[in-house]
């Protein structure tokens, strides 16, 4: 079996002994790299005044890490400009947020041509290539284009939008046709694989041969649904753990025996963090009885302060934050806690345990990974509730959660309220039912999934989604594991229209 080599936007190296970094990529791929070697190549992170050739290297135990820098004009046009203030907001259908700029589009194309050339002669003929998310989309049609022969597959994490909404971007197609370049792309959700093959119909003019795949010049591209885990068993014992420490036991003694509602995500506008702060003050409003008797936490470390988008939404939040305490608060209560840092990933699991409801409420998402962790944080006996945006990948997976449009602020709070009323028999049938579908479907087996269909051609057998979900639906049993379905029925709809 030939290597694995895994090409991210950015990598950070990890130090001699030093454990793979707590979720992300690292643990994913944790258990595919313990059975084979392995390349890591991306980009360091760093931002440099002038570039050097080649890559900087390191071996850990057998994974080879390779990574370069940026210079300043590339970081701004590629990462700042293009992929984050034109391509994360359209691909989370928020068009007014776009901003084009074709110098910028061209610096993105330059930097995967760069990632290319410095990749090439790093790889080996029986190599498999992984590359990972909008960043580096055009990356494999730049590897074809200075030979490569090799498998290569491409995750989208993020949302993908039908073609309507894709269509808005200059050079849309182009984007389009460079996916055909990979062997196999994977989405998050069934819902994602609709709008990619609708952009697909549209937007190359090519209909799918049969479910689920296109062929270009003699290359077939499959498209499928792969939605991503966690892992589950993990994250269960560090919150098991975490809530006998000292920041978990600080927190529960200062709620003063009140109930606690938590949101945790980086601060971003496609995570509906206004929305829910409105949501919970008309909880507030309409169901007074939780008057001082609820404290909502929303930790929302800061990012991108370089987008000028970004320090609205901060302002945003200050603003609305402030003026819920000024209309709610009592001397001894204070409704809403806002941090906007990082808080440690072991305190948040302490965090989710405690809790009475978990908020994910994002407007758009490709899967939302805190919704996963909330529920595996969870005291199987005593659970607390999720309450999560049908807008979240993640909604398909987990019926059991209360199911929300985060535009309604009036529908949110009464799923809170419904949550924080809910007897504890429904909350443990509901727990139990998304639980056993995390450790089925936890993250290792969505790596060795793709990487099975990428290199073998064939998906592991399960059920169709839809048989999945009655299943999830109207029985306790555990749902099948690492889904990579290649979406048969959506497909023959999609190519329908």
């Amino acid at each position: 079996m030939g290597r694995l080599v895994i090409v991210s936007n950015r990598v950070a190296v990890p130090k001699r002994q030093e454990a793979p970094a707590a979720g992300g990529l690292a643990v994913a791929l944790k258990d595919v790299f313990e059975d084979r070697s392995g390349l890591w190549f991306g980009w360091s992170g760093q931002v440099v005044p002038e570039v050097a050739e080649g890559v900087k290297t390191a071996r850990r135990g057998n994974v080879d890490y390779a990574v370069f820098d940026l210079s300043e004009d590339a970081y701004r046009g590629f990462y700042v400009g293009h992929a984050n203030g034109v391509l994360w907001p359209l691909f989370h259908f928020r068009l007014g947020l776009l901003s084009y700029d074709r110098w910028q589009a061209e610096a993105y194309r330059e930097v995967n041509r760069d990632f290319a050339r410095r990749l090439m002669p790093l790889l080996r003929p029986d190599d498999t290539i992984w590359v990972h998310d909008y960043q580096l989309t055009p990356l494999g049609a730049a590897l074809r284009e200075l030979g490569s022969t090799h498998r290569i597959g491409y995750f989208h994490h993020i949302p993908f939008p039908p073609y309507a909404v894709f269509s808005a971007l200059p050079g849309a197609d182009a984007l389009l046709t460079d996916l055909l370049a990979y062997d196999l792309v994977g989405v998050q959700s069934h819902r994602d694989l609709q709008g990619l093959i609708d952009c697909m119909n549209h937007g190359t003019g090519m209909q799918m041969a049969w479910e689920g795949e296109v062929r270009l010049r003699g290359r077939t591209t499959r498209l499928q649904a792969h939605p991503i885990g966690i892992a589950t068993q993990d994250f269960a014992e560090t919150a098991a753990r975490a809530v006998r420490e000292p920041a978990t036991r600080r927190l529960v003694s200062s709620l003063g025996g009140r109930s606690l509602a938590i949101g945790a995500e980086r601060l971003d506008y496609t995570k509906g963090l206004p929305e829910r702060l409105l949501a919970f003050r008309a909880l507030l409003k309409d169901y007074p009885e939780h008057l001082n008797r609820v404290t909502y936490l929303q930790v929302a470390a800061r990012s991108r302060n370089d987008i000028e988008s970004y320090r609205d939404l901060r302002r945003d939040l200050d603003r609305l934050a402030g003026t819920i305490n000024g209309d709610y608060a009592e001397p001894d209560w204070t409704p809403v806690r806002y941090v906007a840092r990082t808080v440690a990933r072991e305190h948040l699991a302490g965090f989710y345990r405690v809790s009475k409801l978990g908020l994910v409420t994002p407007l758009r998402d490709g899967m939302n990974l805190v919704a996963k962790e909330y529920v595996a944080a969870q005291d199987p006996e005593d659970p607390g509730v999720l309450v999560l945006s049908r807008f979240a990948g993640a909604a398909e997976g987990m019926p059991e959660a209360l199911l929300v449009n985060p535009l309604d602020a009036e529908g949110v709070a009464q799923a809170m309220h419904e949550g924080l009323r809910m007897p504890r028999d429904e909350r443990r049938d509901r727990h139990g039912a998304m639980y056993r579908r995390l450790a089925a479907a936890n993250v290792g087996q969505w790596a060795r999934n793709f990487l099975q269909v990428l290199e073998e051609g064939e998906p592991p057998s399960q059920p169709s989604p839809e048989a999945a979900e009655r299943r999830a639906r109207t029985s306790s049993s555990s749902a099948p594991g690492g889904s990579s379905v290649s979406h048969r029925a959506g497909s023959r709809k999609a190519v329908a229209s």
